[in-house]
């Protein structure tokens, strides 16, 4: 994908609802981030009263070798259980998928696992779980493409349904660490500064952590060249999805909601890779990983929430859902100063 191959936002839907947004019955910016939030997705979406009717969410789920380094709170094998647990429907992002009335679909793209993916799940697995990145390449440069072309694909169902918004998630136990690693990389950052409990660490555990990541920057050292490179050297296969599922969705116009750490890690790396992709992110929420905050800030994203989430799995991106529908809802049947008979104070 080139850089001219993703659509520019439609100034003149823009201009249109921010025009809107100055004559509704309201001071001017009484609404806040709701009216900034309204005017950029009326840009995406190239209508003067955008709406989230239809929303796609996609999890993805693999495993990591780096779990044999201890630092997860859980085991390996809770990927598989909770993989099942979605094909289930007894999942948070379930839970919420069901309230907001959101297309949820499950891709096992990696899990440690040699049987076949529970009913309602696509099975696409590049692997049995990425190799130790604490001890060498996480994955080869086909296994990466082959990642990130499931996470296109995804996106291209999504698109095809009609998806006004796209909602996608990751699940794998150990992926925080991946995360951590991928990001320090990135942004050339010390691991300290973004490292967290992921699942529930305490602070040895998090000590612990830190040091399985410097361990592994300093292991792989110059080879850390750019995003495939990091990618393929620290990543997850998850984690790689994501980064191919937001390049197609704006290359296809679509809006993304990005989720938590992992999420932005994605899409801090899918950025560096395809700039223009940038206004296509929406941040939905900021979590309890310290490192979140660090990446939303090097993207120049606003998070709409901080309720200091750290579930992952599309959750706190749905939980956003219905507060981006509230914006919409308001933009459109607001009653604007002139329809309502309301002075505005304007005498010229």
């Amino acid at each position: 994908m080139t850089e001219s191959s993703v659509p520019a936002i439609d100034q003149a839907a823009l201009a249109a609802a921010e025009a809107r947004q100055a004559q509704l019955t309201k001071p001017p910016g009484a609404l806040g981030g709701l009216e900034a939030l309204v005017i950029r997705l009326a840009g995406l979406q190239g209508r003067e009263c955008p709406r989230v009717d239809t929303c796609a969410i996609t999890v993805f789920a693999a495993d990591h070798g780096v779990t044999v380094e201890g630092i997860s709170a859980f085991p390996q094998a809770v990927t598989t259980q909770m993989v099942a647990n979605f094909a289930a429907g007894g999942a948070a992002i379930n839970a919420l998928a069901r309230h907001i009335g959101a297309h949820l679909e499950v891709v096992d793209v990696g899990t440690a696992s040699d049987a076949p993916s529970p009913a309602g799940v696509r099975c696409e697995r590049v692997g049995r779980g990425t190799a130790n990145l604490a001890e060498g390449p996480a994955m080869t440069t086909q296994a990466r493409e082959h990642a990130m072309a499931s996470g296109a694909a995804a996106a291209e169902r999504a698109a095809k349904a009609g998806a006004d918004l796209y909602i996608p998630g990751e699940m794998g136990i150990g992926n925080t660490a991946s995360a951590a690693a991928v990001a320090c990389a990135l942004l050339g950052a010390r691991p300290e500064a973004l490292v967290g409990a992921g699942s529930g660490l305490d602070s040895d555990g998090v000590r612990h952590k830190i040091a399985v990541i410097e361990r592994a920057l300093a292991w792989h050292g110059d080879a850390l060249t750019g995003p495939d490179a990091i990618m393929e050297r620290l990543g997850g296969y998850e984690i790689a999805a994501l980064m191919g599922t937001y390049r197609r969705a704006a290359a296809l116009g679509m809006p993304v909601l990005l989720d938590g750490f992992i999420a932005t890690t994605a899409a801090l790396a899918a950025v560096q890779r395809e700039p223009a992709i940038v206004p296509w992110l929406l941040a939905s929420h900021r979590s309890a990983e310290p490192g979140h905050a660090h990446l939303q800030s090097h993207l120049a994203v606003e998070p709409l929430l901080d309720l200091g989430l750290r579930l992952g799995e599309a959750s706190g991106a749905a939980v956003a859902v219905p507060l981006i529908r509230t914006a919409c809802i308001v933009h459109a049947e607001m009653a604007t100063f002139e329809s309502a008979g309301i002075a505005t104070g304007d005498t010229s």
